[in-house]
């Protein structure tokens, strides 16, 4: 994977490379084996992404154990605060050391992998907003629809209290760790690395992959992804667009984050589609804002908001500890089904709704910014 785009997001509109602070700059010569594994910019992404996928995996595996320790799983595989908020904070803990020695590999710090920029606080705060009304907004044109009934509440007295701040840690924590694994170190390293080539080739493999261990519809969303972003990212490959590489990025990691649902019981292909296209919202997010805060509260607030507010099913699984009582009725192509308000057609016109309040919101900020690049080139 060559460098092809700045090594900061958002991408300068210039075509020269960034430097990062504390990455190597000085190639190697062409006769020494050292260009296989590092670049003008340090280690080169493909070999990054390699050894942080491996001590994920490594470190997962032991921290899965420790989980598994500390609280059995049991035999219902029931979906509560207890059991998600040790497995969450494991898979924090994991991300944040496997991150923490790529970075001392690469020279770089943790905050480099878009978690930099400015009015940190206020981009989460305004995610965690703009999450749970969207979740909300959904919700509402089910109800309104039909397709989503409420039932009586089922909790009461201090358990309404204790619910909402475990869900709400836990899904802090799923937050982190996704958007932390997705849209900070993955989009950041690919970004700074992968052309058209590598991203057509690595969605191509993982299709494959799909198309022999996944059998059933959800995978069909999967593919709608892979095939989403063929186009577009070619035009800009061929256009020699200097944003380029980061919207080879995006769509790489909007569509792994995709296909990584179609594990989850009840997934339909609207579902993973879906999961899909809120990754690209993110991504986008992370382009006009500068840094992945946004995303990650408004990750945290969607799931908090269906799984604990409005007791729907998340992804398949309905949590115990629950605020309102929801059940969905109709066909699943209205209704979401078992996958939850994810899995309704009705998804697909609010994630439209969230791009368009993203771009309207801060969007000015980031036309701004390139303005003035431009004009101080």
């Amino acid at each position: 994977m060559e460098p092809e785009s700045p090594t900061s997001v958002p991408v300068s509109p210039s075509n020269e490379i960034t430097p990062v602070e504390g990455a190597v700059m000085t190639a190697p010569p062409d006769h020494d084996l050292r260009w296989v594994f590092f670049g003008p910019d340090g280690l080169r992404a493909g070999w990054s992404v390699v050894i942080f996928v491996s001590l994920i995996v490594m470190l997962g595996a032991v921290a899965s154990a420790i989980a598994r320790a500390i609280h059995p799983p049991s035999h219902s595989h029931e979906f509560s605060p207890a059991s998600g908020l040790i497995s969450e904070f494991m898979s924090v803990v994991v991300l944040i050391l496997a991150a923490w020695i790529v970075s001392l590999i690469e020279k770089r710090k943790l905050l480099d992998y878009n978690l930099r920029g400015v009015r940190r606080g206020f981009y989460f705060a305004t995610g965690l907003m703009c999450g749970f009304a969207a979740l909300s907004a959904l919700v509402g044109g089910l109800a309104a629809g039909g397709w989503l009934h409420f039932g009586p509440v089922a909790l009461s007295g201090g358990q309404i209290l204790v619910y909402a701040a475990l869900w709400g840690a836990t899904f802090l924590l799923v937050g982190c760790f996704e958007e932390g694994t997705m849209r900070c170190y993955l989009l950041y390293t690919f970004t700074r690395g992968i052309n058209f080539q590598w991203a057509a080739g690595l969605v191509g493999c993982v299709s494959g992959l799909l198309l022999w261990k996944v059998h059933g519809e959800g995978a069909w969303g999967a593919y709608m992804l892979a095939l989403g972003g063929l186009l577009p990212c070619f035009w800009l490959q061929m256009k020699k667009a200097p944003s380029a590489g980061f919207w080879n990025a995006a769509w790489v990691t909007s569509f792994l984050f995709g296909a990584g649902h179609t594990g989850n019981n009840g997934e339909n292909w609207i579902g993973i589609f879906a999961a899909g296209a809120i990754g690209f919202v993110f991504c986008v997010s992370v382009y006009v804002t500068g840094s992945a805060w946004w995303a990650i509260g408004c990750h945290a607030a969607w799931d908090w908001g269906e799984t604990y507010f409005y007791g729907t099913a998340d992804s398949g699984m309905v949590a115990k500890g629950h605020l309102l009582t929801a059940t969905p009725a109709g066909p699943a192509f209205w209704s979401g089904g078992a996958d939850g308000p994810e899995g309704s057609v009705l998804v697909l016109g609010v994630i439209l709704l969230m791009l368009l309040a993203i771009l309207g919101l801060y969007g000015r900020g980031r036309r701004s910014e390139v303005a003035a690049v431009q004009t101080a080139g």
